[in-house]
């Protein structure tokens, strides 16, 4: 259900198993799915329901069993394991539920670590670093360990890494599940300020009200897509953290 704009992601006929010796498992059933470039869209389900294989599949975590997965023109369903390691580290941001920072790294030191892969001249890596965590907000915590930072900066952290190699497509893995309802929303006011100025997201997320900050979503259950539909009242982040923000100063009144 994508739009007229290039297809970013473009997935036919896909199947995936998973051959255990004993049993096999159906995790995806041949499914067609696309993204098209600037598009907010969440992949939700159960679990169990294939949305994690999906993932994997996209981000190029996990090859297919059978069908064709395209990334920005190329198909990467049959490349070798050094191939899709490059095209990871180039067309993908990864964003994780639980952050995966080097513990005793600096925050500028763990948005780097892409470009340390990609063998960048240390010069460029620290400029294109301090430029992604001013975009995420945290440019005057640049010196902090992730220990001296609440679970939000942590998070916006992740973001700066996965945002720093200017890639194709950002993919969150429930990118909100460790935190509170007020970080949650700054960091879906993140995504949504990346998306406008034309990042394309993917949020994995059994949440219903999170995924009602994309524009669309996809519904997976028994390996299947279910549901690919259009976010008809998209909440605005900066719309719900206002509320948030009102409703505490009440409180405090109510208190003082």
């Amino acid at each position: 259900m994508p739009d007229d704009k290039k297809a970013v992601i473009e997935i036919k006929a896909l199947t995936k198993v998973y051959d255990t010796g004993v049993i096999k498992v159906n995790a995806l059933n041949g499914v067609d799915f696309s993204i098209s470039e600037g598009e907010l869209i969440a992949i939700m389900g159960p679990s169990g329901s294939g949305k994690s294989t999906m993932m994997n599949v996209i981000g190029c975590l996990d090859m297919p069993t059978a069908g064709s997965y395209h990334l920005d023109g190329t198909d990467v369903s049959t490349m070798s394991e050094d191939a899709l390691a490059d095209i990871r580290n180039q067309k993908i941001g990864f964003v994780f539920q639980t952050f995966n920072l080097l513990a005793r790294t600096s925050a500028l030191k763990n948005v780097e670590l892409p470009m340390v892969y990609a063998k960048l001249p240390a010069a460029e890596r620290e400029e294109r670093a301090i430029k992604a965590l001013n975009a995420v907000g945290l440019g005057e915590r640049m010196h902090h360990m992730p220990n001296e930072l609440s679970g939000g900066q942590q998070q916006r952290v992740a973001i700066a890494r996965a945002l720093v190699n200017d890639p194709k497509i950002i993919l969150a893995d429930e990118p909100t599940g460790n935190l509170d309802s007020r970080s949650s929303e700054e960091i879906l006011m993140i995504f949504q300020e990346l998306n406008r100025s034309g990042k394309t997201i993917v949020l994995v997320t059994h949440e219903p009200d999170i995924a009602q900050h994309c524009k669309r979503n996809v519904v997976f259950r028994d390996g299947v897509i279910i549901a690919d539909k259009k976010v008809e009242k998209i909440l605005d982040a900066r719309v719900v953290l206002e509320e948030l923000t009102k409703i505490s100063r009440d409180m405090h009144l109510h208190h003082a």
